[in-house]
């Protein structure tokens, strides 16, 4: 009989695994808490052992509270330089794949479920219509227990939506929209109220900028994501730099789970260095706090087991694994995750947008002429080197980014699977792929900018303002 449990495990991932130790370590100490018969605590206690052990023998390290195996937390895979280079954190993310990171493989080493067909058609039935493309194509295909939000939402009980922008330029491109898109359609299909975070103080602490300016942009990249149609009764946004002086319960749940976290797990999790100032080692709590209702009394009316989901790009992973891990023990519910790809740079998927570099992506702020150049200019192309080369092989769409950004901004399932074919089997182009790109781009991105003519400094404070919304708690 005792070896039945360890039989069970070993079908899990390492980090499947630390979580059961976990969950384990937090029953011996609500059993020992509650005063419970000896033989009892006794049982549990040995289960954790085991556990400890079997986490030993899989990972080859010591289980540390709050400490992720090593090398599922900062994702430098592989052990030879052909057979995988993906390294990802919270603010690096690269690979040496035209393809882009291997998702599949990331699923695995971080521990998370895929978002997989019987998923979607539980969505899809939950909310009565076809779900978004983003998840149809798998734009978002990673999540951590999205079926306890479904479940919650069948059974008419509430949660509410976070998600954020780390402001560090005033203008925003493209692939910053991703998660603004998602999440307000989630808002709209589950009728749920959101926060927005903006996080201008992780800005000021790893840029060369002032407060002032981390401020500034933070206030500028508002007015983009209003721009996105988000309804002002069910959103609030606010910028951690105001938001922290004026919320005594967000900063009490800052604080607990500082206190549950040591400078070793920080610094496992997140790379941190000795070097690195005490704001940074601490952020992480901040980004962890909006992840509980508490922290938005206003809101919720003081009540804390109001359970969070957060779409958001699968980098910021690490913040939230140390959150599921804190929440428990704070007496708080775990966040849920839905985890996006990342949005490729025009010149490939294994490069890295920058801010400083205007020719990585287009930029919400791009007039027509700039967004047809930047196409036909600096899009990686996966076509053949001359055209009857193209005509007899055809391209590569997994390589191509104008067929990703497409994927990921292209509404008609039909239409995308057309140019696939064509361009697959050499009828269609690169230019003419590049053209459709255009076609799209253009009239989304102008559409964009004239919304946002209409966002006032006034809306931009109402927004902000700490305030009641539209839901009943």
């Amino acid at each position: 009989m005792a070896d039945s449990p360890n039989c069970d495990l070993k079908s899990l991932s390492p980090l499947q695994l630390f979580e059961r130790v976990t969950e384990q370590g937090e029953k011996v100490r609500a059993l020992k808490a509650g005063k419970a018969p000896k033989d009892e605590i006794d049982a549990a206690v040995r289960m954790l052992l085991s556990l400890k052990l079997s986490y030993k023998t899989t990972t080859g390290q010591d289980y540390q509270a709050g400490l992720p195996p090593r090398d599922l937390v900062l994702i430098n895979n592989g052990t030879t330089k052909e057979e995988d280079e993906d390294f990802v954190d919270p603010w690096t993310v690269q690979t040496s794949n035209a393809k882009g990171v291997d998702y599949d493989k990331l699923i695995v080493r971080f521990g998370s479920s895929k978002i997989d067909t019987d998923l979607i058609n539980r969505i899809e039935r939950a909310i009565g219509q076809k779900p978004h493309r983003f998840l149809r194509r798998g734009i978002f295909f990673s999540h951590r227990d999205m079926d306890q939000i479904l479940d919650a939402y069948e059974n008419k009980k509430s949660f509410y939506l976070y998600t954020g922008r780390g402001p560090s330029s005033q203008a925003m491109h493209v692939g910053h929209l991703i998660p603004f898109i998602f999440t307000k359609w989630l808002q709209e299909v589950f009728d749920v109220p959101l926060v927005i975070q903006l996080t201008d103080d992780e800005k000021y602490l790893w840029k060369d900028l002032t407060t002032e300016k981390a401020y500034e942009y933070a206030r500028e990249n508002a007015k983009d994501i209003i721009a996105c149609g988000f309804d002002i009764n069910k959103t609030f946004i606010f910028s951690d730099l105001d938001y922290l002086g004026t919320s005594t319960r967000f900063y009490k749940n800052i604080v607990q789970v500082q206190k549950h976290v040591t400078f070793n797990q920080v610094k496992g999790i997140f790379g941190f260095t000795d070097s690195d100032c005490i704001g940074k080692i601490s952020f992480p709590a901040i980004q962890a706090a909006p992840s509980f209702s508490s922290s938005f009394p206003q809101i919720f009316n003081g009540k804390e087991n109001i359970q969070c989901l957060i779409p958001c790009a699968i980098d910021q992973d690490p913040y939230f694994r140390m959150t599921r891990d804190v929440a428990p023990r704070i007496g708080q519910p775990k966040p849920a995750l839905l985890h996006s790809v990342f949005f490729p740079a025009l010149q490939g998927a294994q490069t890295k947008m920058s801010a400083s570099d205007p020719n990585s992506s287009i930029f919400l702020t791009d007039t027509p002429k700039q967004i047809k150049t930047k196409i036909n200019k600096h899009a990686f192309s996966g076509g053949r080197d001359t055209i009857e080369e193209h005509r007899k092989y055809g391209g590569n769409c997994d390589v191509d980014v104008s067929f990703m950004y497409l994927t990921f901004f292209l509404e008609d399932d039909d239409r995308l699977e057309q140019l696939k074919q064509a361009y697959t089997s050499g009828e269609l182009l690169t230019g003419e792929l590049k053209k459709v790109l255009i076609e799209t781009l253009q009239p989304l991105i102008a559409a964009h900018q004239e919304r946002r003519k209409q966002v006032t400094d006034e809306m931009v404070k109402q927004f902000m303002t700490p305030r009641k919304l539209a839901f009943e708690f």
